[in-house]
């Protein structure tokens, strides 16, 4: 094999050395926020936090120890698992039939499709919207206006029309109808963009509070967790408020150090979840499923 040059070298070495900083970039703030938020606040120094100072878990204690936390768990958890399941399920057939050139109107709803990415109604006309359907107050709010992402659509239609159109063909011989051509034959190939379209819309509900705010505020038991943790952060946006309380005794904790907490607390279960479906990115499927 022929021994590579000195500029290929130089290359690699310094590729290597850029990609160790950009994981760097990514790791070290993640690192900052764990440590900062399990140390004790009165040992913390200014500058950069990568070990935590001392240990306390007071200000994961606190942020836990509110049931209505538990309560917006839960309800950010079923947001985080229906709403994409039912997107996932609409989105993608809407997709499938857009790829059908076939059909009479489909070019003109491709068209209505994409003017939505660029031109939305507003919030006034939603919230209009939403109390004409009667969907204020109510669980549906974060499940059905989330049905259909226009992005994710664009993103599962291009995948299928990037396949094969003998694997059609063939099912179509086998005399598969247009149900059992998608929920048989497309569907299991598309488990790539699925994995990562399923994935973005986990993210969408798990961080999401602004319908909450804006829906459900007379709703206490719709709470979304990230809706309870914004309202817990409030009450505890300083020291003095700490001191009014008579809590700064019970807990050693500070705003900072609170909100570190928070933040780790709604990161976690995503960043648990995320590699698990990341192998489905790069996984592909297709490879073998033709033959001749």
């Amino acid at each position: 094999m022929r021994e590579r040059s000195v500029s290929g070298t130089l290359f690699d070495i310094g590729n290597t050395l850029f990609m160790l900083a950009v994981l760097a970039s990514m790791l070290i703030p993640f690192i900052y926020v764990v440590s900062y938020s399990l140390s004790t606040p009165s040992m913390l120094k200014s500058g950069l936090v990568l070990f935590p100072t001392g240990f306390t878990l007071d200000s994961y204690k606190k942020a836990l120890e509110d049931p209505a936390v538990l309560k917006g768990a839960g309800i950010s958890t079923l947001r985080a698992v229906i709403g994409p399941a039912v997107m996932l399920f609409i989105t993608s057939m809407a997709a499938y039939v857009l790829t059908r050139s076939e059909l009479g109107g489909v070019k003109w709803f491709r068209k209505y499709f994409i003017f939505t990415l660029y031109f939305s109604s507003g919030i006034i006309p939603m919230y209009l919207l939403m109390g004409y359907l009667q969907l204020k107050g109510t669980f549906l709010i974060y499940i059905l206006p989330s049905a259909v992402s226009v992005f994710n659509l664009v993103l599962i239609k291009t995948y299928i029309e990037a396949l094969p159109k003998e694997l059609e063909e063939a099912a179509v011989v086998d005399g598969a109808n247009d149900l059992r051509l998608f929920f048989q034959v497309i569907f299991p190939i598309c488990t790539p963009v699925f994995a990562a379209v399923v994935l973005f819309e986990c993210v969408n509900q798990w961080n999401a509070f602004m319908d909450t705010q804006i829906y459900n505020t007379m709703s206490p038991n719709l709470y979304s967790l990230q809706y309870v943790l914004y309202n817990t952060l409030n009450q505890f946006n300083s020291l003095e408020q700490l001191k009014e309380q008579g809590q700064t005794q019970v807990y050693s904790i500070t705003p900072q150090t609170f909100k570190m907490a928070i933040t780790v607390i709604t990161v976690l279960p995503i960043a648990c979840v995320y590699p698990f479906l990341q192998k489905y990115f790069i996984k592909g499927l297709l490879v073998g499923s033709i033959k001749g």
